[in-house]
Protein backbone atom coordinates (compact mmCIF):
# COMPACT_ATOMS: atom_id res chain seq x y z
CA UNK A 1 0.00 0.00 0.00
CA UNK A 2 0.91 3.84 -0.43
CA UNK A 3 2.04 5.95 1.88
CA UNK A 4 -0.38 8.38 1.28
CA UNK A 5 -2.10 10.38 4.32
CA UNK A 6 -5.15 9.19 5.93
CA UNK A 7 -7.18 12.41 4.07
CA UNK A 8 -6.20 11.15 0.57
CA UNK A 9 -7.07 7.17 1.55
CA UNK A 10 -10.36 8.66 2.77
CA UNK A 11 -11.35 9.79 -0.66
CA UNK A 12 -11.70 5.59 -1.77
CA UNK A 13 -14.71 5.45 -0.48
CA UNK A 14 -18.80 6.03 -0.94
CA UNK A 15 -18.89 7.96 2.11
CA UNK A 16 -16.35 10.70 1.19
CA UNK A 17 -18.22 10.94 -2.38
CA UNK A 18 -21.35 11.39 -0.33
CA UNK A 19 -20.22 14.07 1.75
CA UNK A 20 -17.76 16.39 -0.47
CA UNK A 21 -21.37 16.07 -3.05
CA UNK A 22 -23.64 17.29 -0.19
CA UNK A 23 -21.23 19.85 0.75
CA UNK A 24 -20.93 21.18 -3.24
CA UNK A 25 -24.76 21.65 -2.75
CA UNK A 26 -25.18 23.48 -0.07
CA UNK A 27 -22.57 25.97 -0.96
CA UNK A 28 -24.53 26.10 -4.40
CA UNK A 29 -27.96 26.88 -2.15
CA UNK A 30 -25.87 29.41 -0.45
CA UNK A 31 -25.03 31.30 -3.82
CA UNK A 32 -21.00 30.26 -3.38
CA UNK A 33 -20.46 27.90 -6.15
CA UNK A 34 -19.19 29.67 -9.50
CA UNK A 35 -21.40 29.04 -12.65
CA UNK A 36 -24.72 27.19 -11.03
CA UNK A 37 -28.11 28.01 -9.33
CA UNK A 38 -30.13 25.72 -6.94
CA UNK A 39 -34.06 25.35 -7.23
CA UNK A 40 -35.03 23.01 -4.59
CA UNK A 41 -38.48 23.95 -5.26
CA UNK A 42 -37.95 21.76 -8.36
CA UNK A 43 -37.20 18.56 -6.66
CA UNK A 44 -40.79 17.68 -5.98
CA UNK A 45 -42.03 17.58 -10.05
CA UNK A 46 -38.73 15.75 -10.47
CA UNK A 47 -40.23 13.22 -7.72
CA UNK A 48 -43.22 12.98 -9.99
CA UNK A 49 -41.56 12.06 -12.92
CA UNK A 50 -39.22 9.63 -11.91
CA UNK A 51 -41.89 8.11 -10.07
CA UNK A 52 -44.54 8.23 -12.63
CA UNK A 53 -41.75 6.38 -15.04
CA UNK A 54 -41.05 3.79 -12.59
CA UNK A 55 -45.03 2.65 -12.20
CA UNK A 56 -45.23 2.55 -16.22
CA UNK A 57 -42.06 0.06 -16.39
CA UNK A 58 -42.60 -1.71 -12.78
CA UNK A 59 -46.11 -1.79 -12.28
CA UNK A 60 -46.03 -4.01 -9.31
CA UNK A 61 -43.05 -2.32 -8.29
CA UNK A 62 -40.82 -5.58 -8.09
CA UNK A 63 -37.62 -3.68 -9.29
CA UNK A 64 -34.01 -5.18 -9.52
CA UNK A 65 -30.98 -2.76 -9.02
CA UNK A 66 -29.22 -0.61 -11.25
CA UNK A 67 -27.05 -2.78 -13.16
CA UNK A 68 -25.04 -3.53 -16.40
CA UNK A 69 -27.08 -7.08 -15.77
CA UNK A 70 -29.97 -4.74 -16.96
CA UNK A 71 -28.36 -3.54 -20.56
CA UNK A 72 -27.67 -7.41 -21.93
CA UNK A 73 -30.80 -6.66 -23.69
CA UNK A 74 -29.96 -9.48 -26.59
CA UNK A 75 -30.38 -12.41 -24.23
CA UNK A 76 -28.17 -13.15 -20.99
CA UNK A 77 -24.71 -13.31 -21.21
CA UNK A 78 -23.40 -17.09 -21.81
CA UNK A 79 -21.19 -17.78 -18.25
CA UNK A 80 -19.92 -20.83 -17.12
CA UNK A 81 -21.74 -23.77 -15.78
CA UNK A 82 -20.26 -25.28 -12.45
CA UNK A 83 -20.14 -24.43 -8.46
CA UNK A 84 -21.41 -21.28 -7.42
CA UNK A 85 -18.05 -19.60 -7.07
CA UNK A 86 -16.90 -20.79 -10.42
CA UNK A 87 -20.05 -18.84 -12.13
CA UNK A 88 -19.33 -15.75 -9.93
CA UNK A 89 -16.12 -15.70 -11.14
CA UNK A 90 -17.42 -15.65 -14.74
CA UNK A 91 -20.25 -13.15 -14.21
CA UNK A 92 -17.34 -10.60 -12.20
CA UNK A 93 -15.12 -11.10 -15.33
CA UNK A 94 -18.26 -10.46 -17.55
CA UNK A 95 -19.55 -7.44 -15.63
CA UNK A 96 -16.08 -5.87 -15.07
CA UNK A 97 -15.09 -6.02 -18.49
CA UNK A 98 -18.56 -5.03 -20.05
CA UNK A 99 -18.75 -1.58 -17.28
CA UNK A 100 -15.03 -0.85 -18.51
CA UNK A 101 -16.19 -0.19 -22.15
CA UNK A 102 -19.64 1.47 -21.01
CA UNK A 103 -18.60 5.03 -20.80
CA UNK A 104 -20.95 7.12 -23.77
CA UNK A 105 -20.85 6.25 -26.87
CA UNK A 106 -22.11 9.35 -28.40
CA UNK A 107 -25.03 9.72 -30.30
CA UNK A 108 -23.35 8.32 -33.79
CA UNK A 109 -22.83 4.73 -32.98
CA UNK A 110 -24.77 2.06 -33.49
CA UNK A 111 -24.28 -2.16 -33.30
CA UNK A 112 -25.84 -4.70 -35.24
CA UNK A 113 -25.99 -8.01 -33.66
CA UNK A 114 -24.92 -10.94 -35.18
CA UNK A 115 -26.83 -13.19 -33.57
CA UNK A 116 -30.12 -11.65 -33.47
CA UNK A 117 -29.74 -9.26 -36.43
CA UNK A 118 -30.82 -6.15 -33.97
CA UNK A 119 -29.40 -2.89 -34.07
CA UNK A 120 -28.56 -1.51 -30.68
CA UNK A 121 -27.47 2.07 -29.33
CA UNK A 122 -25.67 3.62 -26.39
CA UNK A 123 -25.14 1.75 -23.16
CA UNK A 124 -27.84 -1.29 -24.55
CA UNK A 125 -25.75 -0.93 -27.63
CA UNK A 126 -22.25 -1.71 -25.54
CA UNK A 127 -23.18 -4.22 -23.89
CA UNK A 128 -24.55 -6.55 -26.57
CA UNK A 129 -21.12 -5.52 -28.30
CA UNK A 130 -19.24 -6.12 -25.47
CA UNK A 131 -21.00 -9.18 -24.98
CA UNK A 132 -20.09 -10.63 -27.74
CA UNK A 133 -16.60 -9.61 -27.66
CA UNK A 134 -16.20 -12.00 -24.27
CA UNK A 135 -18.01 -14.66 -25.56
CA UNK A 136 -15.78 -15.23 -28.37
CA UNK A 137 -13.03 -14.98 -26.56
CA UNK A 138 -12.02 -11.47 -28.56
CA UNK A 139 -10.82 -9.90 -24.80
CA UNK A 140 -9.08 -13.09 -23.65
CA UNK A 141 -5.92 -11.57 -24.16
CA UNK A 142 -6.21 -7.59 -22.51
CA UNK A 143 -3.08 -6.80 -21.78
CA UNK A 144 -1.96 -7.32 -25.06
CA UNK A 145 -5.49 -5.50 -26.93
CA UNK A 146 -5.35 -3.84 -29.83
CA UNK A 147 -7.45 -0.60 -30.38
CA UNK A 148 -8.58 -2.48 -34.09
CA UNK A 149 -9.56 -5.56 -32.10
CA UNK A 150 -11.53 -3.23 -30.10
CA UNK A 151 -12.97 -1.34 -33.30
CA UNK A 152 -13.82 -4.68 -35.17
CA UNK A 153 -15.72 -5.94 -32.15
CA UNK A 154 -17.56 -2.65 -31.84
CA UNK A 155 -17.80 -2.09 -35.72
CA UNK A 156 -16.12 1.02 -35.80
CA UNK A 157 -15.65 3.11 -38.64
CA UNK A 158 -15.94 6.43 -40.12
CA UNK A 159 -19.83 6.13 -40.75
CA UNK A 160 -20.09 4.53 -37.27
CA UNK A 161 -17.64 6.14 -34.89
CA UNK A 162 -17.79 5.04 -31.28
CA UNK A 163 -16.46 8.01 -28.70
CA UNK A 164 -13.05 7.00 -26.86
CA UNK A 165 -12.52 4.22 -28.76
CA UNK A 166 -8.54 4.77 -27.82
CA UNK A 167 -9.14 5.38 -24.60
CA UNK A 168 -11.16 2.36 -24.03
CA UNK A 169 -8.21 0.15 -25.25
CA UNK A 170 -5.62 1.15 -23.58
CA UNK A 171 -7.86 0.94 -19.72
CA UNK A 172 -8.36 -2.77 -20.56
CA UNK A 173 -4.33 -2.70 -21.46
CA UNK A 174 -3.64 -1.53 -18.42
CA UNK A 175 -6.29 -3.63 -16.86
CA UNK A 176 -3.87 -6.73 -18.02
CA UNK A 177 -1.21 -5.31 -16.53
CA UNK A 178 -2.73 -4.97 -12.92
CA UNK A 179 -4.33 -8.18 -13.23
CA UNK A 180 -0.32 -9.20 -13.62
CA UNK A 181 1.35 -6.52 -10.80
CA UNK A 182 -1.75 -7.68 -8.09
CA UNK A 183 -2.03 -11.32 -7.90
CA UNK A 184 -3.19 -10.78 -4.10
CA UNK A 185 -6.10 -9.20 -5.53
CA UNK A 186 -6.63 -11.21 -8.75
CA UNK A 187 -6.43 -14.69 -7.38
CA UNK A 188 -5.21 -17.07 -9.94
CA UNK A 189 -3.88 -14.61 -12.45
CA UNK A 190 -7.95 -13.55 -13.37
CA UNK A 191 -10.09 -10.99 -13.17
CA UNK A 192 -12.38 -13.47 -11.77
CA UNK A 193 -10.14 -13.56 -8.56
CA UNK A 194 -11.82 -10.43 -7.41
CA UNK A 195 -14.59 -12.70 -6.16
CA UNK A 196 -12.09 -14.83 -3.81
CA UNK A 197 -10.92 -11.80 -2.11
CA UNK A 198 -14.73 -10.63 -1.78
CA UNK A 199 -15.45 -13.89 -0.26
CA UNK A 200 -12.98 -14.00 1.95
CA UNK A 201 -13.97 -10.73 3.71
CA UNK A 202 -17.39 -11.10 3.90
CA UNK A 203 -18.30 -12.14 7.74
CA UNK A 204 -19.82 -14.98 8.22
CA UNK A 205 -21.59 -14.50 4.83
CA UNK A 206 -22.44 -11.25 4.81
CA UNK A 207 -20.67 -8.41 3.00
CA UNK A 208 -21.16 -4.47 3.12
CA UNK A 209 -22.00 -3.11 -0.77
CA UNK A 210 -19.47 -0.30 0.41
CA UNK A 211 -16.76 -3.00 0.52
CA UNK A 212 -17.11 -3.82 -2.66
CA UNK A 213 -16.17 -0.51 -3.98
CA UNK A 214 -12.88 -0.20 -1.87
CA UNK A 215 -11.99 -3.69 -3.28
CA UNK A 216 -12.10 -2.07 -6.69
CA UNK A 217 -10.77 1.67 -5.98
CA UNK A 218 -7.77 -0.64 -4.75
CA UNK A 219 -7.70 -3.07 -7.39
CA UNK A 220 -8.21 -0.47 -10.44
CA UNK A 221 -6.93 2.28 -9.23
CA UNK A 222 -3.48 2.46 -11.32
CA UNK A 223 -5.61 1.71 -14.76
CA UNK A 224 -6.78 4.77 -15.09
CA UNK A 225 -5.40 7.18 -17.42
CA UNK A 226 -4.61 11.15 -16.59
CA UNK A 227 -5.96 11.33 -13.33
CA UNK A 228 -4.38 12.47 -9.95
CA UNK A 229 -1.90 10.74 -8.58
CA UNK A 230 -1.07 12.67 -4.99
CA UNK A 231 1.68 10.83 -2.47
CA UNK A 232 1.84 7.93 -4.75
CA UNK A 233 -2.03 7.25 -4.41
CA UNK A 234 -3.83 7.14 -7.76
CA UNK A 235 -7.25 8.98 -6.71
CA UNK A 236 -9.38 7.80 -10.00
CA UNK A 237 -12.61 9.74 -11.06
CA UNK A 238 -11.81 12.75 -8.19
CA UNK A 239 -11.03 16.14 -9.56
CA UNK A 240 -10.52 19.44 -7.98
CA UNK A 241 -13.12 22.47 -6.98
CA UNK A 242 -11.92 25.38 -5.33
CA UNK A 243 -15.49 25.23 -2.92
CA UNK A 244 -14.31 22.39 -1.41
CA UNK A 245 -11.75 23.61 1.38
CA UNK A 246 -9.76 21.48 3.58
CA UNK A 247 -6.34 21.94 5.38
CA UNK A 248 -4.62 18.55 4.44
CA UNK A 249 -3.89 17.09 1.34
CA UNK A 250 -7.65 16.22 0.25
CA UNK A 251 -7.72 20.39 -0.57
CA UNK A 252 -10.22 20.65 -3.12
CA UNK A 253 -10.67 17.24 -4.20
CA UNK A 254 -14.14 16.13 -4.84
CA UNK A 255 -14.24 11.80 -5.43
CA UNK A 256 -16.96 10.87 -7.68
CA UNK A 257 -15.53 7.40 -8.75
CA UNK A 258 -18.67 7.07 -11.04
CA UNK A 259 -17.56 3.75 -12.79
CA UNK A 260 -16.30 1.75 -10.13
CA UNK A 261 -19.88 2.59 -8.39
CA UNK A 262 -21.67 1.11 -11.39
CA UNK A 263 -19.32 -1.79 -11.34
CA UNK A 264 -19.81 -2.04 -7.24
CA UNK A 265 -23.52 -2.13 -8.31
CA UNK A 266 -23.12 -4.84 -10.64
CA UNK A 267 -21.27 -7.01 -8.86
CA UNK A 268 -24.02 -7.37 -6.18
CA UNK A 269 -25.63 -10.07 -7.75
CA UNK A 270 -23.13 -12.69 -8.87
CA UNK A 271 -22.08 -12.03 -5.04
CA UNK A 272 -25.95 -12.84 -3.81
CA UNK A 273 -25.99 -15.70 -6.42
CA UNK A 274 -23.00 -17.33 -5.05
CA UNK A 275 -24.66 -17.24 -1.48
CA UNK A 276 -23.24 -13.83 -0.29
CA UNK A 277 -25.62 -11.63 1.59
CA UNK A 278 -25.02 -8.21 0.33
CA UNK A 279 -26.15 -5.34 3.32
CA UNK A 280 -26.58 -1.30 3.37
CA UNK A 281 -26.86 -1.23 -0.60
CA UNK A 282 -27.01 2.25 0.26
CA UNK A 283 -23.79 2.19 1.21
CA UNK A 284 -23.07 3.86 -2.48
CA UNK A 285 -24.13 6.80 -3.70
CA UNK A 286 -26.20 7.40 -6.69
CA UNK A 287 -24.10 7.91 -9.79
CA UNK A 288 -22.54 11.54 -11.01
CA UNK A 289 -23.43 10.99 -14.50
CA UNK A 290 -24.99 12.58 -17.58
CA UNK A 291 -28.46 10.95 -17.18
CA UNK A 292 -28.99 11.25 -13.77
CA UNK A 293 -27.31 14.77 -14.15
CA UNK A 294 -29.17 15.67 -17.14
CA UNK A 295 -32.46 15.06 -15.29
CA UNK A 296 -32.06 18.02 -12.83
CA UNK A 297 -30.87 20.16 -15.62
CA UNK A 298 -33.03 19.84 -17.70
CA UNK A 299 -36.05 20.02 -15.54
CA UNK A 300 -34.55 22.95 -13.77
CA UNK A 301 -33.32 21.83 -10.38
CA UNK A 302 -29.78 22.82 -11.37
CA UNK A 303 -29.58 25.91 -13.45
CA UNK A 304 -26.36 27.77 -15.21
CA UNK A 305 -25.97 31.45 -14.53
CA UNK A 306 -24.57 31.82 -17.95
CA UNK A 307 -26.40 30.07 -20.19
CA UNK A 308 -23.97 30.15 -23.08
CA UNK A 309 -22.09 27.74 -21.54
CA UNK A 310 -24.44 25.39 -22.95
CA UNK A 311 -22.20 25.67 -26.51
CA UNK A 312 -19.13 25.48 -24.53
CA UNK A 313 -17.03 22.13 -25.09
CA UNK A 314 -15.95 21.19 -21.49
CA UNK A 315 -13.36 19.04 -20.62
CA UNK A 316 -14.40 16.50 -17.66
CA UNK A 317 -11.82 18.29 -14.75
CA UNK A 318 -14.14 21.62 -15.43
CA UNK A 319 -15.11 23.07 -12.10
CA UNK A 320 -18.42 23.54 -13.78
CA UNK A 321 -18.93 20.01 -14.76
CA UNK A 322 -17.24 18.51 -11.34
CA UNK A 323 -19.53 20.42 -9.34
CA UNK A 324 -22.71 19.17 -12.30
CA UNK A 325 -21.73 15.94 -11.28
CA UNK A 326 -21.01 16.21 -7.17
CA UNK A 327 -24.72 18.14 -7.13
CA UNK A 328 -25.96 15.24 -8.61
CA UNK A 329 -25.08 12.64 -6.39
CA UNK A 330 -26.63 14.76 -3.66
CA UNK A 331 -29.77 15.37 -5.75
CA UNK A 332 -30.42 12.18 -6.04
CA UNK A 333 -29.88 11.36 -2.18
CA UNK A 334 -32.60 14.81 -1.62
CA UNK A 335 -34.79 12.79 -3.79
CA UNK A 336 -34.89 9.14 -3.38
CA UNK A 337 -37.69 9.92 0.15
CA UNK A 338 -39.78 12.07 -2.11
CA UNK A 339 -40.21 9.14 -4.79
CA UNK A 340 -40.21 6.68 -1.97
CA UNK A 341 -43.34 8.61 -0.47
CA UNK A 342 -44.78 8.69 -3.80
CA UNK A 343 -44.68 4.81 -4.58
CA UNK A 344 -45.63 3.84 -0.91
CA UNK A 345 -42.54 2.31 -0.20
CA UNK A 346 -39.32 2.40 2.43
CA UNK A 347 -35.81 2.93 2.11
CA UNK A 348 -35.46 -0.42 2.77
CA UNK A 349 -37.42 -2.00 0.40
CA UNK A 350 -36.20 0.59 -2.31
CA UNK A 351 -32.90 1.33 -1.99
CA UNK A 352 -31.13 4.20 -4.35
CA UNK A 353 -30.53 1.00 -6.59
CA UNK A 354 -33.78 0.55 -7.09
CA UNK A 355 -34.73 4.00 -7.82
CA UNK A 356 -32.20 4.31 -10.29
CA UNK A 357 -33.56 1.74 -12.25
CA UNK A 358 -37.09 2.13 -11.84
CA UNK A 359 -36.68 5.74 -12.57
CA UNK A 360 -34.40 8.44 -12.88
CA UNK A 361 -32.03 6.83 -15.30
CA UNK A 362 -34.51 6.24 -17.48
CA UNK A 363 -36.66 9.62 -16.65
CA UNK A 364 -33.41 11.39 -17.66
CA UNK A 365 -33.10 9.80 -21.02
CA UNK A 366 -36.31 10.69 -22.17
CA UNK A 367 -36.20 14.19 -20.84
CA UNK A 368 -32.80 14.77 -22.66
CA UNK A 369 -34.71 12.78 -26.13
CA UNK A 370 -37.53 15.67 -26.04
CA UNK A 371 -35.13 18.57 -25.41
CA UNK A 372 -32.15 17.36 -27.98
CA UNK A 373 -32.02 15.59 -31.22
CA UNK A 374 -30.07 12.07 -30.29
CA UNK A 375 -30.88 12.71 -26.75
CA UNK A 376 -27.45 13.64 -25.51
CA UNK A 377 -25.78 15.19 -22.53
CA UNK A 378 -27.21 18.92 -21.63
CA UNK A 379 -23.38 19.57 -22.53
CA UNK A 380 -20.80 18.97 -24.77
CA UNK A 381 -18.32 17.15 -22.87
CA UNK A 382 -14.90 15.75 -23.75
CA UNK A 383 -14.71 12.29 -22.73
CA UNK A 384 -12.01 9.75 -22.92
CA UNK A 385 -14.26 6.76 -22.71
CA UNK A 386 -13.68 5.95 -18.76
CA UNK A 387 -15.90 8.93 -17.10
CA UNK A 388 -18.82 8.78 -18.42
Amino acid sequence: MTGASEALRDLLSAAAVRERAHEMLDLAVAGDVEGWTVDLDRLPATADLVASVTRERFPTLDIPFHARWRHFVAGAPALSEGDPADRARAAFEFAILSVLLDAGAGPGWRYVDPRSGRTFNRSEGLAVASQRMVETGALNEIANLETETLARGFQVSEENPLLGLDGRAALLRRLGAQIRARPDLFVGGRLGGLYDVLAARADEGTLPASAILELLLDALGPIWADRLVIEGLPLGDCWRHPAIRRDDASDGLVPLHKLSQWLAYSLIEPLQEAGIDVIDIDGLTGLAEYRNGGLFVDISVLQLVHPADVARTHNVSDPLIVAWRAMTVALLDRLAPLVREQLGVTAADFPLARMLEGGSWVAGRRIAAERRDGGGPPFIIISDGTVF
